[in-house]
């Protein structure tokens, strides 16, 4: 950045150049480097009219982002200016044009260091000489991870011996951008290009190596193999000997889970690349991903890995079923090297029980991850008993936890999934199920219920539609643990609202409860004329199993509004019936049926 003196002396030297500068207003026969030069001179001048007019027309002509690169190369000033219109907070069109210049220099940039052909000129150009060598070393150091597979093939190729002692030594040059392709080339079959590798890393001395080399030491069968990886491990750190390779690698998958900064992508393209080993070739290939993702995928292919070392590592299947649902919330489709037939991250949730399923509630409970806690608990609404209810990890239980999580969806999923099991022991959160599925029910109905990113009524309406069902599962259950009483009121709210549905599922709970008002207020909805005709047949229903669970609760008013309806030659017959069926369940005083009788006599 400039300072105050820097500015002023460029703003003196320029404003002398007034007089004679370019144009101020850019040409058809103008070139890529007169237009650059220009938007750079009259940025600097503060003519940003003219300067904005020069970058409109250096990007509408298309440039060659690798020319564009070397021009803001060959101009020391160049980056500093474009950043400083990058930062123009008072003109947002300046900023919106030099961000879109920045963005094809750094596709330049990109473009430059990934050129096949240039990375293998500069292999080779490394057994040229001791200075043509630091010269190659520094290109190829420039492009990163793109020169690994070139120089394993060179290391590879026993027609090109006279070549290798120059690229072993080039190769932990290029540090920290070679480990992963590195670490995943260690699955090649030659062990002498192994032995390098594996001392390449120690050299490179970052600590994303230890696991793989770890993992050398206890899988692979070769003496040799084995004395390397453990020199490279005391190179970058002793202690690591004593960890297994399991454990070595669920660090890892956390560190990437965690967006550790030590394994960021590149940062000059819009995507990441992760490395494999094609065994049929014996070359190191890549497939580009979504940065938005980037950082789960190397943590489930860490837990692979230590799933792989020890198959009895069960934290690492906690681990990946979390990063798998923390993938999918970046909204972005799956990798190409997912395979059509790849199942989804619930469907793996569900298939792979509780314990893991805890895990990665946990996990998300405590990282406040409302979609990893969602995914964990809707996949134990599906799978949970009762005993996988209270599944202790340490002193946390991660589903009861759950229940107070700061997100709607979350914390209402964990009622549901509490409910479903049917819980047949007492606990202290157990107010907190009812209370939930209250308020859920509450959503769908709500005119005040706030919508924002990830909730939406269509949402409210589904939470409220699975929270009344599983109130109706335990009312039926008679369930002992889960007081629904604590949900009354809003289930006697639904029953006024004009959703068919839940008005009928909700007078249905309602009919269980031991209580006058419950009782009532389905009786209300069964007289209301303005309900639907199947509403009213359905809340008679209702009416009729309540009488028989708790028997009349009813005030005179009601049961002679159902009386008259019993008696009228005018309602529908299919109503009339259900009113009869619910009138005859309350068991009245025998004078309210003689009544009846002598009401239709003839004579």
């Amino acid at each position: 950045m400039f300072n105050a003196k820097t500015l002023a002396a460029v703003l003196l030297l320029t404003v002398a150049a007034v007089a004679v500068s370019p144009a101020q207003t850019p040409t058809e026969t103008a070139t890529l480097e007169g237009n650059f030069n220009d938007f750079l001179h009259y940025t600097l001048i503060g003519r940003l009219d003219v300067a904005k007019a020069y970058a409109q027309a250096i990007l509408q002509g298309n440039p060659d982002p690798v020319e564009l690169l070397q021009l803001t190369q060959q101009n020391p000033r160049a980056y500093q200016v474009i950043e400083r219109a990058r930062q123009n907070k008072h003109d947002a069109e300046l900023a919106e044009l030099a961000e879109k210049l920045f963005n094809t220099i750094e596709q330049g940039r990109f473009l430059r260091r990934s050129d096949a052909k240039v990375i293998y000129q500069e292999v080779k150009r490394l057994s040229t000489g001791n200075r043509p060598w630091f010269m190659a070393v520094k290109r190829l150091k420039n492009s990163g991870e793109y020169a690994i597979p070139y120089m394993l093939d060179a290391l590879a190729d026993s027609d090109r011996k006279a070549e290798w002692p120059h690229v072993i030594k080039a190769l932990p040059e290029i540090a920290r951008p070679a480990i992963r392709p590195l670490v995943a080339a260690l699955q090649i079959e030659n062990v002498q290009v192994k032995i390098e590798i594996i001392k390449a890393l120690g050299k490179i001395k970052y600590p994303q190596s230890l696991s793989y080399l770890k993992y050398v030491i206890e899988d692979d069968t070769s003496p040799q193999l084995k004395d390397h990886a453990q020199t490279s491990i005391r190179q970058i750190n002793p202690a690591a000997l004593n960890v297994t390779a399991a454990e070595l690698f669920y660090k890892l998958a956390e560190d990437y889970y965690y967006h550790a900064q030590s394994l960021a992508s590149a940062e000059d393209a819009d995507f990441a690349n992760i490395w494999f080993w094609n065994a049929q070739d014996r070359r190191l290939t890549r497939e580009r991903v979504d940065k938005n993702y980037f950082n789960e995928l190397m943590s489930m292919r860490a837990c692979e890995w230590a799933v792989k070392a020890d198959p009895e590592f069960a934290r690492a299947i906690g681990l990946w079923l979390a990063a798998y649902l923390k993938a999918e919330s970046s909204g972005v489709a799956m990798p190409n090297y997912f395979g059509p037939g790849h199942a989804d991250a619930i469907t793996y949730a569900t298939t792979a029980g509780p314990q893991y399923l805890h895990q990665a509630l946990a996990r998300a409970v405590k990282d406040k991850n409302a979609y990893v806690a969602l995914g964990a608990v809707e996949a134990l609404a599906v799978i949970a008993g009762e005993k996988s209810l209270f599944y202790r990890l340490g002193t946390a239980q991660p589903l009861i936890d759950a229940l107070s999580f700061d997100d709607r969806a979350v914390k209402y999923s964990a009622a549901i999934a509490m409910a479903a099991a049917g819980p047949g022991q007492m606990f202290p959160q157990r107010s907190l199920v009812a209370d939930n599925l209250a308020e859920a029910l509450t959503q769908a109905f709500n005119p005040t219920a706030e919508e924002s990113a990830g909730w939406n009524r269509q949402l409210a309406r589904s939470y409220a539609l699975r929270a009344v069902s599983v109130m109706l599962e335990l009312a039926r259950t008679r369930n002992a643990v889960i007081d629904l009483t604590a949900a009354k009121n809003a289930l006697m709210q639904a029953t006024r609202t004009n959703q068919p549905d839940i008005q009928v599922l909700a007078g249905q709970v309602l009919a269980h409860l031991d209580s006058p008002d419950a009782q009532r207020c389905v009786a209300a909805m069964a007289l209301e004329q303005n309900n639907p005709i199947g509403v009213r047949i359905a809340a008679f229903d209702s009416l009729a199993v309540s009488a028989k669970l708790h028997a009349s609760l009813l005030d005179s008013g009601a049961i002679d509004e159902i009386y008259a309806l019993v008696g009228s030659q005018k309602a529908d017959p299919n109503l009339r019936s259900a009113a009869a069926a619910a009138y005859g369940a309350l068991n009245l005083p025998s004078q309210r049926v003689k009544q009846l009788i002598l009401d239709q006599a003839k004579s």
